[in-house]
């Protein structure tokens, strides 16, 4: 193939500081989610029921999501907004529990019932603005590709 025959592929949304910001926002959010995730998991170790295997998946696809976003991976923005919405209402049934059991006759978790209570809250409010900036991540765009050929070589 000759040089005057091949192109470059560019992706000009990536170049946006929307787009960056907006990338960059799904990473921090995803691992801030994770991180919770994780301190709800091994706060409550001892004193939860069933959830454990959901808890450590949700952790590591949300790992390996930010590595797919950082890669500027499109297609899973819409999973991962599916998964905040999850993941939310999981935080929001969890947070009341976790404050009913801040009483006299219920085992002490390794972290405060209060404590977790409010840390599953915290969840909730992390999942709104990880479906959020996924969405508006979605809409910029970063897959449009534009061809461009490639100037042929001074003779």
């Amino acid at each position: 193939m000759a040089d005057e025959d091949r192109v470059d592929i560019e992706h000009p949304n990536r170049r946006k500081a929307s787009s960056k910001l907006a990338r960059l926002v799904v990473i921090v959010l995803l691992l801030a989610s994770a991180a919770v995730v994780l301190i709800i998991s091994l706060g409550g170790w001892d004193t939860q029921e069933g959830a454990k295997p959901i808890q450590i998946v949700f952790i590591a696809v949300y790992v390996i999501f930010a590595l797919f976003v950082a890669r500027w991976s499109r297609g899973v923005l819409p999973m991962i907004a599916a998964l905040a919405v999850i993941l939310g209402i999981f935080g929001a049934v969890a947070a009341p529990a976790w404050f009913d059991r801040d009483k006299d006759g219920f085992t002490d978790p390794a972290i405060s019932s209060g404590v977790l209570g409010l840390v599953c809250v915290l969840l909730v409010l992390l999942q709104i603005a990880l479906f959020l900036s996924a969405m508006i991540g979605f809409r910029q765009g970063w897959n449009v590709e534009v061809e461009r050929r490639r100037e042929p070589a001074p003779a």
